[in-house]
């Protein structure tokens, strides 16, 4: 379900027009919902199986925006306002598909810019968009522009200065040509749920999860209201993080956002579906929305699945597409 940027419809799956009633200003766009590769995945069209795979194949007769099969990098972004009249917006992720997602998403929703950026790790599916967010920034041929504040861990902080030099160094050297880049205020944040920080406004509580048994990733929770988890990377759950968004020990979230690479099977360095939905059962949030699949999903008849296991189980679960955008109430003064 979409909620249009320009008023208070609400615009379902199915392209219907409700009215939304006491609409929440504060509300989760969801600009990637798929994984590394994203979906379609090129090898099904270049080298088709055969039978060919159908979720792949669909992206050439079905427009992206009318197909939530069709998904690029995880991204989230928040659209957060501190007041009536104010929105600040909070990009969790710049991956390999960022300009599509702006073209796309942006246009849509009529996101006119970023406040923040919160990154959850430094893989090429989390960073190698942040040369494009100066497409997003004010226009200078000199870099005359308020930098966007960026927040990364020191370990990614690393790996972007061997990506992204241009993007990190202070100062030009001597006789080097100014270039139009984009321009961020990095700031460096800990892999610790007791070091909160603020980001355009808005507390945001970062947790580290692993993301295979070599590295760490960070998974964010923010809202006083509702509280929502974002968590786009995991292959387990180290066991601090995990009982700050348990139900049994009093932390119950009321959004948890989870990684599911493939349908069946495991994998290393990611939750796939089974594991998923233990993790789901065991934390017991009020609603969840899966991220990051393959291919191997299909939006509509893995939904059918997980409406009759969310009833089975009390949990209400579905898959995230890509452009959802879904309301939420962050704080009670709005």
């Amino acid at each position: 379900m979409d909620v249009n940027n320009n008023n208070n419809n609400i615009i379902s799956e199915n392209g219907n027009s409700l009215q939304l009633q006491q609409q929440p200003h504060s509300s989760l766009i969801f600009l990637g919902t798929g994984c590394s590769s994203a979906v379609p995945n090129a090898m099904c069209l270049i080298k088709p199986s055969d039978p060919p795979c159908t979720v792949c194949f669909q992206s050439l007769s079905t427009p992206p925006e009318r197909n939530p099969n069709y998904r690029c990098n995880t991204s989230l972004l928040i659209d957060y306002c501190p007041s009536a009249e104010e929105h600040k917006y909070i990009l969790i992720d710049v991956g390999k598909t960022f300009r599509e997602q702006v073209l796309r998403w942006f246009t849509f929703h009529k996101i006119p810019q970023v406040d923040s950026i919160i990154l959850t790790h430094e893989h090429a599916d989390a960073v190698l968009g942040l040369d494009d967010i100066r497409a997003v920034q004010p226009f200078s041929p000199i870099n005359e522009i308020e930098p966007t504040p960026i927040f990364l861990n020191q370990h990614a902080m690393e790996s972007l200065k061997v990506k992204f030099p241009y993007l990190v160094q202070k100062k030009l050297k001597a006789g080097q040509e100014v270039r139009r880049v984009a321009q961020l205020e990095w700031k460096i944040i800990e892999n610790d749920s007791k070091s909160p920080f603020v980001a355009s406004g808005l507390e945001i509580t970062p947790f580290p999860v692993m993301h295979g048994e070599d590295y760490v990733c960070l998974g964010f929770l923010f809202g006083k209201n509702s509280k929502v988890a974002y968590i786009s990377d995991i292959s387990r759950f180290i066991e601090d993080t995990e009982l700050c968004i348990s139900k049994r020990e009093g932390h119950q979230l009321d959004l948890l956002i989870l990684d599911t690479l493939y349908k069946n099977n495991s994998h290393n360095t990611h939750f796939c579906f089974p594991q998923t939905l233990e993790a789901i059962k065991r934390l017991e949030p009020k609603r969840a929305y899966l991220i990051g699949m393959t291919h191997e999903f299909d939006h509509h008849k893995d939904n059918e699945f997980l409406q009759d296991w969310s009833k089975r189980e009390g949990i209400p679960v579905q898959l995230a597409h890509d452009g959802l955008r879904i309301p939420i109430h962050l704080f009670d003064s709005i």
